[in-house]
C-alpha cells in the first residue's frame, strides 16, 4: 500500500504504511479548505464564460505537473491529488454547460486518459481508467437513454461490450509494445476492465439476497434494468453472449493444454448455457478466461464475482416463473457437482489404498451441534410466527396508495400503509436507537386500525394498542412493505384495500393476508 502512495524517488525508503496514510490525510485536510477559499476569491468567474475552462485546465496542469515529478516530497504529492479532483469537476462544469451530453462525456473520458497517462501512481492511473470507461459508456448511450425501455437496454448492452472490446485492444497492444509502455498501459486497462465488469453486473440488475442488505436506496443504485418484456434484441445479445462465452472457453484450452479434458468441457457447456440466457455473462466469462490464463489474479478474481453477481441477477429476471428458474439453477448445479466429482483425482485400489480414517470423534460432535443449532433456532422463529398466528389479536390496517409502477412485481406486491404524517416526521427516518419504535393505534368495531401518535409511554385507552414498527429503507414501517404470492395470483391480490396482522399483547405484529374494501378474504 506504501508503494502506491509514494513517489519512484521515495520508494527505496522504508516507510510504514500508517505514516504514508497519515501523511495523504494531513494533505487533503489541508488542500480541501483551501480550494474553498480559492474558489470563493474566484467567484462568479468560475461559472462563467470561459472561467471553467481556464481554471480547470489550470488546476489540472498543475496536479499534473506535481504527480508527473519524480523528487517531490509525500506531502505535496498528496496534495494534488485534491487539485486532480477539482480541476476535473470544474473542467466538467463547463463541458456540460457548454456541449451536448454525449460529446462532453467523450471529451471528459478522453482528459481522464490523458491525465492516466501522464500521472505516475499505479493505483490513480487504474482510478483514472475506470473513470474513462465508465464516462465512454455514458458517451456512447446517454443519447439513446431518452428512448424507449428496449432501446435504453440495447445502447447499454453496446456500450459495456464496447468496452470490453477496448480492453481487449489494450490487451493485445501491451503484449506488443516496450515495456516502458506497457507499465502505463497495464495498470490503466485494469482500472478500465474494473469499471466495465462493475457496468456489465449492473446491466444485469439486482442480485440474489443483495436487496435485502442494502436497504431501499442501495437496491436502487444497484438495481439495474427491468427486463419483464421481451424484445427481439434480447435474442441477438443471447447469441452474442453465447459466443463470447465458447471464445473465452476456447482460448482457455489453446492456452493451457490441461484444461483439454472432457469434463472440462462439460463445465465449459454449462457455463455458456448459462451465457446464453443472461446476455453480459459471455463477455464476463471471456475476461475471466483471458485474466487466468495471463495470470492476472486480482482482474480474474473481480470478473468471478462480477460472474456470481450476474447469475445470481437471474432470480430476479421476470420473463420466467420462479419454479422454472429454480429449476435450471439446481440442474446446472447438479450437472457441475457430477462433473467436479468425474473430474476429481481417482482413489487407489483397495489393495494399495490406506485405511480411510474416520474423523475425529471432536469434529462429529461439532458437526452435529452445528446442525441442532441451524434446526434450533429456524424452528423456534417458526414456532414464535406460528404461535403469534395462532393466538395474537386478529386485526386490520388500511392499505395507502403505493407507487404505480411497482406494485406488482412478478411474485410480490408493494404495500404501503397509512401512517399519520406527524408520525412520520417524529421518526424522520432516524434507525439510530435501542429499541425500535411503537406506534399507538385506536381500533374500531370491525378491528380495523388507525394509527395516531408516537407511543411515549402513557397510558392507553380501552380502545387503543401499541404496535412496533420495522426499519426499512432509511425509514419505519408497519411490519413490511411487501406481500409474497404464487405466481399467477397476482389478479386475485390486485383488489386488496386493507392487511390482516396477527399482534400479541408487546405490540409485536405479523401480516397473515390481505382483505378487499369490505375486509371480505380474497
Amino acid at each position: 500500500m506504501s508503494d502506491s502512495l509514494m513517489t519512484p524517488s521515495e520508494t527505496s525508503e522504508t516507510r510504514p504504511w500508517p505514516v504514508v496514510l497519515l501523511t495523504g490525510l494531513g494533505a487533503w485536510l489541508a488542500a480541501v479548505p483551501l480550494i474553498i477559499v480559492v474558489g470563493m476569491l474566484f467567484g462568479d468567474f468560475v461559472t462563467r464564460g470561459a472561467g471553467p475552462y481556464l481554471i480547470g485546465l489550470l488546476v489540472l496542469a498543475g496536479s499534473l505537473v506535481v504527480l508527473h515529478s519524480r523528487q517531490i516530497p509525500l506531502f505535496v504529492e498528496q496534495l494534488a491529488v485534491p487539485g486532480l479532483i477539482v480541476g476535473g469537476g470544474v473542467l466538467a462544469f463547463g463541458l456540460f454547460r457548454d456541449l451536448p451530453d454525449a460529446l462532453a462525456f467523450a471529451t471528459l473520458g478522453a482528459v481522464a486518459l490523458a491525465a492516466a497517462v501522464l500521472v505516475r501512481a499505479d493505483w490513480l492511473r487504474a482510478l483514472l481508467g475506470a473513470l474513462a470507461a465508465a464516462t465512454g459508456a455514458l458517451a456512447l448511450a446517454i443519447d439513446p437513454w431518452r428512448g424507449s425501455h428496449a432501446t435504453r437496454l440495447g445502447v447499454f448492452w453496446l456500450a459495456w461490450h464496447g468496452c470490453v472490446a477496448a480492453w481487449l485492444a489494450a490487451h493485445v497492444l501491451v503484449r506488443r509494445i516496450a515495456p516502458v509502455h506497457a507499465a502505463v498501459v497495464e495498470p490503466v486497462s485494469a482500472g478500465w476492465l474494473l469499471a466495465t465488469l462493475c457496468g456489465l453486473a449492473w446491466w444485469a440488475g439486482m442480485t440474489f439476497l443483495v436487496g435485502a442488505n442494502l436497504g431501499e436506496f442501495g437496491s436502487d443504485v444497484v438495481r439495474g434494468f427491468d427486463r419483464s418484456g421481451h424484445h427481439w434484441t434480447g435474442t441477438l445479445q443471447q447469441l452474442a453472449s453465447l459466443a463470447l462465452a465458447v471464445a473465452g472457453a476456447l482460448w482457455a484450452a489453446r492456452r493451457w493444454p490441461g484444461l483439454r479434458r472432457p469434463w472440462l468441457a462439460g463445465v465449459a457447456a454449462v457455463l455458456a448455457l448459462l451465457a446464453c440466457l443472461m446476455p453480459t455473462l459471455g463477455a464476463v466469462l471471456l475476461v475471466l478466461a483471458l485474466s487466468i490464463t495471463t495470470r492476472r489474479w486480482r482482474l480474474a478474481a473481480a470478473a468471478g464475482v462480477a460472474a456470481a453477481w450476474i447469475i445470481g441477477a437471474f432470480y430476479y429476471q421476470l420473463a420466467w416463473p420462479l419454479a422454472h428458474k429454480a429449476l435450471l439453477m439446481v440442474a446446472a448445479g447438479a450437472v457441475l457437482a457430477l462433473l467436479a466429482r468425474w473430474g476429481s483425482p481417482r482413489r487407489a485400489s483397495s489393495e494399495t489404498a490406506a485405511p480411510a480414517v474416520p474423523p475425529a470423534g471432536l469434529q462429529r460432535w461439532g458437526i452435529a451441534a452445528c446442525a441442532v443449532a441451524v434446526l434450533a433456532v429456524a424452528n423456534i422463529a417458526i414456532w414464535q410466527k406460528e404461535s403469534l398466528i395462532a393466538h395474537g389479536q386478529p386485526v386490520f390496517v388500511e392499505l395507502a396508495p403505493a407507487d404505480p409502477r411497482s406494485l406488482m412485481q412478478g411474485d410480490f406486491m408493494r404495500l404501503n400503509f397509512r401512517m399519520p404524517p406527524r408520525v412520520a416526521q417524529q421518526l424522520d427516518g432516524d434507525q439510530l436507537r435501542a429499541q425500535r419504535p411503537h406506534a399507538v393505534a385506536r381500533r374500531d368495531e370491525r378491528n380495523v386500525l388507525t394509527l395516531l401518535r408516537l407511543d411515549d409511554g402513557s397510558a392507553l385507552a380501552a380502545d387503543e394498542l401499541r404496535i412496533e414498527l420495522t426499519p426499512k429503507g432509511g425509514d419505519w414501517i408497519l411490519v413490511t412493505d411487501a406481500w409474497f404470492f404464487r405466481e399467477g395470483e397476482a389478479q386475485r391480490w390486485s383488489g386488496a384495500r386493507y392487511g390482516e396482522f396477527r399482534i400479541d399483547d408487546n405490540g409485536r405484529a405479523l401480516l397473515v393476508g390481505l382483505r378487499g374494501p369490505d375486509l371480505q378474504p380474497l
